[in-house]
């Protein structure tokens, strides 16, 4: 069996009506992202292809010197106010913001971790369009992504499912998937995960990252409903099939320990209560939101407290090694924590875009996480960057942290 390989580095705004209009039904004509790439071959062996859930793109590999770095650029929050001067000028800036991180880090993945666009602001006909600018940088710079989706980007005019496919369309280098039919609940569609391997011509991957679709925001069309903001229960039972399936499929060809890091835009609710406990030397990084009802999943409406408590139990039960959760939405938050319900590590993102709330002092940056080997028992490195190249909450994740 050949398979094509590669070790690849990783790591509001719009513009006015009139000048979507022209756009509006064009299809992108983006750069795409290219890849130089060499031809391995295989062992004969019996791997499920559900275990290879992407035959058809480069294998994701731990560099030469055997690190893996990724980027996460959170809450883009492209679109804003698109009537106006201000609103497209924070697009501009965004992306100025995004092609001088990745050229300066040069991350092995990027990851897009929720509210790329602010949809309430969109227009029908043209909102999608919003996407092939996001990637513009991404293609330019030929990284490999993967995206989750955030409650803005479930409005009126614009849906985590049209986002998908248009990033799908956009980018031969995104490895955003939709989950399985019945899976996620309506507006949920964007739960998937990825393999990183240790090496190219490895049987099974040492790394798995986990994306989950915590919905939120509005159902499109004239007759616009709030939905639920939690991931949805069937992904629980969703999560305990996968999880099932690796071990069966992996382990018979290669036994070996992987780990595993968790993305999902609105943080859990058990991380709440964590915000109560943190100290600044153990858990270094801005802290200026208070979580409170809208900040985490199942609080938007008292009634549905608790309804993000299956997803939270079955990420933690069967998913083993894993390093960290890891959500924006707030944006005033850059902390990580132990949670101690699961004793599990939880870190916010760093608010990327000009687009969406902001506070004087906040600063516009990146989470960067860097894994120094490909054992999960050795942890991952973690910090903030800032546009203007400041570093700050620089901490290693791993079975000693904030303990």
């Amino acid at each position: 069996m050949i398979l094509l390989c590669l070790h690849v580095r990783i790591v509001v705004t719009s513009l006015a009506l009139f000048y979507y209009a022209g756009i509006a039904n064009a299809s992108p004509s983006l750069p795409r992202a290219r890849s130089s790439s060499r031809q391995v071959e295989f062992p004969a062996v019996d791997v499920p292809s559900h275990l290879n859930p992407y035959p058809d793109k480069p294998r994701l590999t731990f560099g030469p010197s055997g690190t893996f770095k990724l980027t996460i650029f959170s809450d883009l929050h492209y679109g804003e106010n698109p009537w106006d001067d201000w609103g497209p000028q924070q697009d501009v800036n965004s992306a100025r913001l995004m092609r001088g991180v990745l050229a300066v880090e040069k991350p092995d993945y990027v990851v897009l971790n929720g509210d790329l666009i602010t949809g309430e602001n969109t227009f029908r006909e043209n909102s999608t369009t919003l996407i092939d600018r996001i990637v513009v940088p991404l293609n330019e710079a030929k990284i490999p992504f993967s995206s989750t989706h955030g409650n803005h980007d479930n409005q009126r005019n614009i849906t985590h499912l049209e986002e998908i496919r248009r990033e799908q369309l956009d980018s031969s280098l995104s490895y955003t998937r939709t989950a399985p039919p019945g899976i996620g609940g309506e507006g949920g569609e964007g739960t998937y995960w990825v393999p990183i391997y240790e090496k190219a011509t490895d049987l099974t991957p040492a790394l798995i990252l986990w994306f989950f679709d915590s919905r939120g925001g509005w159902s499109p069309g004239s007759t616009s409903v709030p939905l639920p903001d939690w991931v949805d229960a069937s992904v629980a039972g969703w999560i305990k099939r996968e999880t099932a399936a690796m071990e069966a499929g992996w382990d018979s060809v290669e036994r070996r320990e992987r780990g595993a890091l968790a993305f999902v835009h609105i943080p859990p609710h058990a991380i709440e209560s964590v915000q109560k406990t943190l100290s600044t030397t153990r858990n270094p990084g801005l802290n200026a939101d208070t979580l409170s009802q809208g900040s985490t999943q199942a609080t938007s409406d008292p009634s549905s407290a608790g309804n993000d408590q299956p997803f939270w139990d079955a990420l933690n039960t069967n998913i083993k090694n894993l390093h960290a959760v890891i959500s924006g939405h707030d944006h005033g938050n850059e902390w990580c924590a132990r949670e101690p319900s699961k004793d599990v590590i939880f870190c916010f993102d760093k608010h990327s875009g000009y687009g969406g709330y902001s506070s004087s002092g906040w600063g516009h940056g990146v989470r960067n996480i860097v894994f120094s080997s490909a054992n999960p028992a050795s942890g991952l490195e973690t910090w903030i960057l800032l546009e203007d190249g400041q570093t700050r909450a620089r901490v290693t994740l791993d079975g000693n942290y904030d303990r």
